[in-house]
Parts: structure tokens; C-alpha cells; sequence
């Protein structure tokens, strides 16, 4: 059983962030003249969730597939909930730019329903969680904390709902749908944004022999001359 809490951790964080772009999302009021053009704060929201589903995908179903004895159970309850989250974002970005087809429910009704659908993933990723912890050691979670952010930032802008989404076609129709929905999120100028970048290393000590470039932290004016602003 693992001690470790990094993988609920960054869970949480996650879906803090979410629930904060939803929050920006639902305060802005689209009038008929803004539709077809976009609003990034509920392209921020979409595409952020959309990444988010995919990385779970990629790198938290296989982990309780192979080392939770009701792991296939666990993920075939899991996914409706997530497909059900992904179908309301289709209908965010379809009453976002304004389609005939999306008359039926206001605004208020569908960020009730997104609100809803957003809660319940988080149970659902709780609840997945708790099992690979009672089951795994603190090496694999940690492991999958990693993939997990690692995926995040490669995956797809754009929820993918009737495709596949575990085994290896759910790996092809990842790999296939990341570019496939650049290219799209560039014709219609989708303010998605992208994954964040990797915080900056510092060379090792290996590295400054080779680019001869020495670093010494206890002397005050080597710390001045290599100081970045990023290091302020």
C-alpha cells in the first residue's frame, strides 16, 4: 500500500485549476454579435479539460488496469463519466460560436450541467486513485503522477468522445488527433493556449565542464553573472 499522497496531489491541483478557468468561462456573457469568433476564456476552459481527459487516459487507466485487481471493472465505470464530460464540451464550443443547433438550453442550464459533469470526474478520478494507492507502491504512483503531467502536454486540444480512448487505438487516436486539432484550433483562431513548459534546469556539473561555463553559488559574483531573470 502506498504512503505517498503525490498523485491525489496533483489531482487536485489539476482540478483547482479547472474549476478556476470554468469559473472565468461562465462570467463572460457572448452576445449574438461575438459568436464565430471565439472567447478564450471558455476556449481556455475546453481545451484545458480536453488535455486533462486525455492524460487520464494515457497515463492513470493503464496503471489501475495492471496493478488494481478490479482495475478493468474500475475503468469501464469510469469512462461514461468522462465521455459524458466531453460531449457538454462540444456543446460549450457549439454555443459558443453560435450553432442553430444548440437553442434548446441557454447558457445558465449548460454551465450547471458542466459544473455537474466536472464534479463527478473528480470523484471518478478519486475514486481510481485511492484503489491504485491501496494496491501499488509509492514508486508506481509517483511514476504516474509523472506520465500524467508528461501526457497532459502533448495531448490533444479537443475532446474526442465516440473514439477510442484506452489500449493501443486509444494511443494511435491521441497521437493522430494532436495535430489534427492544431491545425484546426489555427483556422479558427482558438485562443487554447499550451501546456505549461517545463521549469528551466541549471546545468549539472557535467554540463558546465563541457560548455566551460562554471558555476560556484557561494561566490557573490559568479551568483550576479549567471543570475537569469527568470531567477529574481
Amino acid at each position: 500500500m502506498a504512503t505517498t499522497t503525490v498523485l491525489q496531489d496533483e489531482l487536485r491541483h489539476k482540478h483547482d485549476e479547472l474549476a478556476e478557468r470554468l469559473a472565468n468561462a461562465r462570467s463572460v456573457i457572448i452576445r449574438p454579435e461575438q459568436t464565430l469568433r471565439g472567447c478564450p476564456p471558455i476556449d481556455q476552459f475546453n481545451a484545458g479539460t480536453a488535455r486533462h481527459l486525455h492524460a487520464v487516459d494515457e497515463a492513470l487507466l493503464p496503471a489501475v488496469s495492471a496493478h488494481c485487481e478490479s482495475g478493468a471493472d474500475l475503468v469501464h465505470h469510469y469512462l461514461p463519466t468522462a465521455r459524458h464530460l466531453e460531449v457538454l464540451l462540444f456543446h460549450v464550443k457549439a454555443h459558443e460560436y453560435g450553432s442553430t443547433w444548440e437553442t434548446t438550453h441557454g447558457w445558465p442550464t449548460l454551465w450547471g450541467e458542466v459544473d455537474e459533469a466536472l464534479e463527478a470526474q473528480r470523484e471518478k478520478e478519486e475514486e481510481l486513485v485511492t484503489h491504485l494507492a491501496e494496491e501499488a507502491a509509492d514508486d508506481e504512483l509517483i511514476l504516474v503522477a509523472e506520465r500524467l503531467a508528461a501526457a497532459e502536454r502533448r495531448a490533444p486540444s479537443r475532446p474526442h468522445p465516440r473514439l477510442p480512448h484506452t489500449g493501443l487505438p486509444g494511443k494511435v487516436v491521441r497521437r493522430v488527433a494532436r495535430p489534427v486539432d492544431a491545425i484546426s484550433d489555427a483556422v479558427e483562431s482558438r485562443a487554447v493556449g499550451g501546456p505549461k513548459p517545463l521549469p528551466h534546469k541549471k546545468p549539472g556539473l557535467f554540463w558546465q565542464y563541457l560548455l566551460g561555463d562554471p558555476r560556484f553559488p557561494d561566490d557573490p559574483a559568479d551568483q550576479t553573472r549567471h543570475n537569469e531573470p527568470g531567477d529574481r
